[in-house]
């Protein structure tokens, strides 16, 4: 599947889950990922639940539902590989610009750079997510 042209022509509702070092679990709503290539993408975050989780444990599922009848999306399978902190590159593709309240500094932001391990749709799977990892 084309993941660029499908972000960026489909209209939908994403959700990136990770999970801390001890197993506790977060969800949180993300926009469409960046994709930079068929196997690598990327979201910017700031230093909240989602950025801390990925610090030690570096796997995260992302969900994203479309916008029509039924049940219509996908989920990503995703290990983090790199980040980068406020980068010319996360200034150069973030779709929305922020705006630090007046006598307020922005806050940082990170580009997080995840390898996609596996794609499944949103409602069902080829097979048992465990056995597609391993090939």
């Amino acid at each position: 599947m084309d993941l660029t042209n499908y972000f960026e022509h489909t209209k939908g509702f994403g959700v990136l889950a990770t999970a801390d070092e001890k197993g506790h679990v977060d969800a949180a709503v993300y926009s469409r990922p960046h994709i930079l290539d068929e196997k690598t993408v990327a979201f910017i975050m700031a230093d909240r639940l989602t950025h801390h989780n990925l610090q030690s444990s570096p796997h995260a599922v992302y969900l994203f539902r479309e916008n029509a009848p039924g049940y219509k999306g996908m989920r990503l399978f995703l290990t983090k590989i790199r980040e980068e902190a406020d980068s010319e590159l996360l200034y150069s593709i973030r779709r929305r610009k922020y705006a630090a309240q007046e006598g307020e500094e922005e806050e940082p932001r990170f580009l997080v750079f995840f390898t996609i391990d596996t794609t499944l749709p949103l409602i069902g799977a080829e097979g048992d997510i465990h056995k597609a990892e391993k090939g």
